[in-house]
């Protein structure tokens, strides 16, 4: 288990990388890895629905030969869970750090005009970043289904 988080740090290391360079673009920038985020979001709703409607035997032949036996023994519910939770996890946080973006840069405007509006604006930031904490929560149910 730990094996697979040390060989992920480099992919997490180039993606925040990646994702520095890209945003020195500009308002550009931002649209590429919002255009990416859609991207792997696709991909990820696709694989799920390939999950469910594909039964034992799809999943032998779409896993290979290393994810076998876990087809095998039925815990194709379980993968399906944990993809629905990462779907929703996923989904929620590029909705919140989308909102959040422009909540916040909303909030800091008022602020500057009226400094006694810190108040309310980081209630509504607050309420931006709570679509994550929803899509948590329910990624944490799926996992506790699994």
């Amino acid at each position: 288990m730990t094996s697979a988080w040390v060989a992920g740090l480099p992919l997490i290391a180039g993606a925040v990388v990646l994702a520095r360079v890209v945003t020195r673009r500009g308002r550009s920038g931002i649209y590429i890895l919002a255009g990416i985020g859609a991207l792997l979001m696709i991909g990820a709703v696709l694989l799920l629905v390939a999950a469910l409607t594909a039964g034992p035997a799809g999943a032998v032949v779409a896993a290979g030969a290393a994810k076998a036996a876990v087809a095998t023994s039925g815990t194709s519910s379980n993968t399906a869970a944990l993809l629905g939770a990462a779907i929703a996890v996923a989904g929620s946080t590029i909705g919140a750090g989308i909102a959040v973006a422009y909540a916040g840069a909303a909030a800091l405007a008022a602020m500057s005009e009226r400094s006694e509006l810190f108040g309310r604006a980081m209630v509504i930031v607050g309420l931006a970043e709570g679509i994550a904490i929803y899509g948590l929560i329910i990624g944490i149910l799926l996992i506790g289904k699994a």
